[in-house]
């Protein structure tokens, strides 16, 4: 997959094929461009890898039992080779000395296995979230874009209503992010199609209107799938 530069990515850390696997399709799906290391020498390797050529990874999703380099080291030498990303644990140890202890070595946060999908996007979202806010303070901040009703953090890649939170797919935020950073122009299909074809999913410009549907219904019962208009015979536009 292709990454665009509002894409997090992420280092998933787990030696079971099939959990990786689950993990890996629903942030996919969620917008996120995952990368899954299968033991700890696996992933201290594609860090320092990634830190070479400055495509540093977000976020990194960690499993303790691995094989090579065990994951509460494995923490301590990322820490060590320069990888600042947010470290989230994934364990069956619930004991607070567990958590507690890697806390102290430099996690982020802790999920106690077996976990749910949505708590760990959810996680992943505040990790995130308050790295942006971190960087903002450094002077590093992006703008966030507001239209109406609406409000869209690039950074974070959240998107509310009113102060409401909605979740879209990785496609339909970067259609809105395009449109919400030029929303004085007229966007071609091929033009949309060109800006967000970063995603695999996203093959034919034709699914652009597809997913300006999608958008819409979404936005329905906030009463703002209006400000998304069709020009006939070119493409879409924002009018509040």
């Amino acid at each position: 997959m292709e990454t665009g530069p509002d894409t997090f990515r992420v280092l998933v850390v787990e030696d079971d094929a099939a959990l990786s696997e689950v993990v890996c399709t629903f942030l996919g799906d969620e917008g996120y461009a995952c990368t899954p290391a299968f033991s700890g020498t696996e992933a201290l390797l594609l860090a320092e890898r990634a830190t070479e050529k400055n495509e540093r990874f977000d976020l990194v999703i960690l499993d303790l039992m691995l094989p090579g380099v065990p994951g509460e080291e494995l923490i301590g030498r990322l820490r060590a080779a320069g990888v600042g990303a947010p470290v989230i644990v994934t364990s069956a140890r619930s004991a607070v000395t567990d958590r507690v202890g890697l806390l102290r070595l430099g996690a982020s946060d802790y999920l106690t296995k077996p976990f749910d999908l949505d708590e760990l996007l959810a996680r992943a979202e505040v990790q995130l979230r308050d790295r942006a806010r971190a960087a903002g303070r450094e002077g590093r901040a992006v703008a966030t874009l507001r239209f109406g009703h609406w409000e869209l953090d690039p950074v974070a890649r959240t998107f509310a209503v009113d102060g409401e939170a909605l979740r879209l797919t990785r496609t339909e935020f970067d259609i809105l992010a395009a449109m919400m950073r030029e929303p004085s122009r007229v966007f071609t299909r091929q033009a949309l199609f060109e800006l967000v074809r970063n995603e695999e999913a996203l093959t034919e410009e034709r699914t652009i209107s597809t997913h300006v549907s999608n958008l819409r219904s979404k936005l329905r019962p906030t009463g703002t799938d209006s400000y998304i208009q069709t020009v006939w015979g070119i493409g879409f536009k924002l009018q509040a």
